[in-house]
């Protein structure tokens, strides 16, 4: 995932906030979501959009659950991501997490 991400990538989160860069974001997705949820894309909710002399917007919904309890509700959310493409290589340069929500069971 390291070389997926810029080093001075800018995460916005609805619950908490700005963070910038690599090694912040590395290491909340260690703290946050390794081990504890899996993160999956809504069916049908995922688009793509090229971004000329850029890279691609990509924005969905993504649901979490727990691995350990896959029929409990967590929660989704609606993402937007920016990928550079830069000399053939694809980094995250921009994501936004926003309007979190509980699943219903």
């Amino acid at each position: 995932m390291d070389a997926m991400v810029a080093d001075d990538l800018e995460f916005y989160h609805d619950q908490t906030g700005l963070s910038v860069g690599k090694a912040l974001f590395i290491a909340a997705i260690k703290q946050n979501i390794c081990g504890k949820v899996e993160r999956t894309i809504v069916p049908g909710s995922l688009a793509v959009y090229p971004l000329k002399g850029y890279g691609a917007v990509e924005i969905g919904v993504h649901r979490f659950r727990h691995p350990a309890h896959p029929e409990e509700g967590v929660g989704e959310a609606k993402f937007v991501t920016l990928w550079r493409n830069k000399d053939g290589a694809w980094q995250v340069t921009r994501a936004i997490s926003y309007d979190h929500e509980p699943l219903t069971k």
